[in-house]
């Protein structure tokens, strides 16, 4: 069915765009710098701050009494200090469940247009956590330190709570006017312990917040706490554009276009409810924040966030990242059109096959769905609105009642739904009668042509997560191809080797946030219940699945099929089984001689 020659004709195409792609690296815009030294910022007032309100409001859970007392605290702090403050309050759904929230906002005019907007939580699940209030420490503080200066920019000082889910954030970034210069978010300012990266740019899409942003709040971080910026390693690059994770509340900024980073001692994570807390670091830290603010307060324009990846300090362009892999997605792409067209010829029917390989998506789609459902109904109680870390919303009984309710869902679609939608729809035919081909022909075309078709819906989306599929596809059409003879073992060894980019992105994110299996099934089962993956996003990958369990069937009918047969006797003669003169018998004339 395939022709090498044409899918190595085609990887003439690949080593262009590979040319193109190394002339596209860019160098990263340089931090910003100011002549104003951040000395002015005094940290044993946001550390002593701190720790008075962790002591009085231990317990701050999102909406709580003592959630709602640090918010009044920090509205008489910021009005202190000659800030214009507002109050909203509103609905939203937390890792508690729904709650009645206040956002607290102080704000200091600027000259020109534009806004820079600093964000820090106050709520937190467990008792005291102190670190959890540093931000708040740092805030108020910042509020006394710029009220005294002229701002070419408007300064915004906001308090949210929610945090895990980013409940706040989320509305906050539909409440702010526009237009935004950057955000800042304050996390864990005075941790004991270190989790790189300390600046996190990633939002909850493609955004990443710019370079220039990254590298203004690292230059500052580097200067003021002597403490480096580790980037991201290159696999999580790709986690991160390919299925856009991230727990911070800089995630809602950046999905909305607004460059945001989060500066935080324990990265990602949240920091424990017991984690010790050092004034030195709240200093260092705070000395930083008051830094970039004033960078970016007399700099250029910040630029808006975009998809991008670093290597080695060099920053690749959305365009080239696209550009590539759709020049990866036309070897495959040819050749499979190309087998398809002789399959056709060869009198294999290809429609019924499709039917057959999207019926193996069904399952994925209803067990995706259902979270959904059950969120509506009541059943899943608690769903943030965002990514959450391990932990945040236990895995009770009711979790637990789920996660059963999905995999019989899945098995039983698999058992029942799947062969009925393929008999109505008249999928997997039998052997066509014209020709001596197996169907497996057939099927192998219809495979490679929707998983390409998925492929470019995917690449048109979100080009990293068709890059994530372009292994399977440059494996498995070989696998597929019942005229390509392989050795059962090389033919697990593809099967497996186009899962590897799916395992590392979840091994990624597992590990980032400490997840076992379960923990990530129930994370992403919360996922669905809020919608936050949305219905294409579902639909397009349900249908990747499918095909993979498609392309595993057909591999399991190659092995039985390449069985090796048990030895029969010889019943013809040959040059080999020609024993002696007359053993092949003889006339009666001859006989007679």
């Amino acid at each position: 069915m395939l022709d090498p020659r044409i899918y190595r004709a085609a990887l003439l195409v690949v080593v262009l765009a590979v040319f193109v792609f190394a002339f596209s690296l860019q160098d990263e815009q340089g931090p910003l710098s100011t002549p104003l030294a951040p000395a002015a910022f005094n940290g044993s007032n946001a550390f002593a701050t701190m720790r008075t309100e962790a002591s009085s409001h231990p317990d701050r859970r999102p909406g709580s009494p003592g959630d709602d007392d640090v918010a009044s605290d920090v509205a008489i702090a910021l009005a202190k200090n000659g800030l214009v403050v507002s109050t909203s309050n509103f609905n939203a759904q937390t890792a508690d469940g729904v709650r009645r929230l206040e956002t607290v906002t102080g704000t200091l005019p600027g000259v020109t247009g534009g806004s820079i907007v600093v964000v820090a939580h106050r709520d937190a699940l467990g008792a005291p956590s102190e670190a959890a209030l540093s931000g708040t420490g740092v805030l108020t503080e910042l509020a006394r330190d710029l009220s005294g200066e002229t701002h070419q920019r408007t300064i915004v000082l906001a308090s949210t709570s929610g945090s895990d889910g980013a409940a706040g954030a989320a509305q906050l970034v539909r409440d702010l006017p526009g237009p935004v210069d950057a955000v800042i978010v304050l996390g864990d300012l005075a941790g004991t312990q270190v989790r790189q990266p300390i600046v996190v740019p990633w939002s909850a899409s493609q955004n990443v917040a710019p370079p220039m942003l990254r590298n203004t709040v690292a230059a500052a971080l580097s200067a003021q706490a002597a403490l480096p910026s580790n980037g991201t390693s290159l696999v999580g690059q790709f986690a991160h554009l390919a299925f856009p994770f991230s727990t911070g509340e800089q995630a809602p900024f950046g999905r909305r276009g607004v460059p945001a980073v989060l500066v935080s001692l324990s990265g990602e994570r949240a920091p424990a409810r017991d984690e010790p807390v050092n004034a030195t670091q709240t200093t260092a830290l705070g000395q930083t924040v008051l830094q970039t603010i004033n960078a970016l307060d007399s700099g250029p324009p910040v630029p808006s966030p975009s998809p991008y990846l670093l290597i080695n300090g060099m920053m690749v362009p959305a365009w080239a990242i696209r550009m590539l892999v759709l020049a990866l997605m036309i070897p495959v792409l040819v050749t499979a059109i190309d087998g398809l067209a002789r399959a056709r010829r060869r009198g294999h029917a290809i429609t019924p096959w499709v039917i057959w390989v999207l019926a193996g998506a069904l399952p994925f789609v209803l067990a995706a769905l259902l979270p959904r459902v059950l969120k509506l109904v009541g059943l899943i109680k608690v769903a943030p609105p965002g990514p959450v870390g391990a932990g945040v919303v236990p895995l009770h009984s009711a979790g637990i009642a789920v996660l059963v309710a999905l995999g019989c869902t899945l098995v039983a679609s698999f058992a029942v739904l799947r062969p009925l939608a393929i008999r109505v729809a008249g999928g997997e035919p039998q052997a066509n009668r014209r020709v001596r081909e197996p169907a497996s022909l057939g099927a192998g075309a219809a495979v490679i042509i929707v998983m390409c078709a998925v492929t470019l819906a995917l690449w048109e989306t979100n080009p990293l997560a068709a890059a994530l599929i372009l292994p399977a596809l440059h494996l498995w059409i070989w696998i597929v191809d019942p005229h390509v003879r392989l050795r059962p073992a090389l033919i697990v060894g593809l099967l497996l080797a186009g899962l590897v980019p799916g395992v590392l992105v979840i091994l990624y994110y597992a590990m980032g946030l400490q997840l076992s299996a379960v923990g990530v099934a129930w994370s992403f089962t919360l996922l669905l219940a809020s919608a936050y993956i949305g219905t294409l996003t579902v639909v397009l990958w349900s249908v990747v699945l499918g095909c993979t369990v498609s392309v595993f069937a057909i591999a399991l009918r190659r092995a039985r099929a390449d069985r090796p047969q048990e030895a029969t006797a010889v019943t013809v003669r040959g040059p080999i089984g020609y024993a002696s003169p007359g053993s092949l018998g003889g006339t009666r004339s001859a006989v007679r001689r």
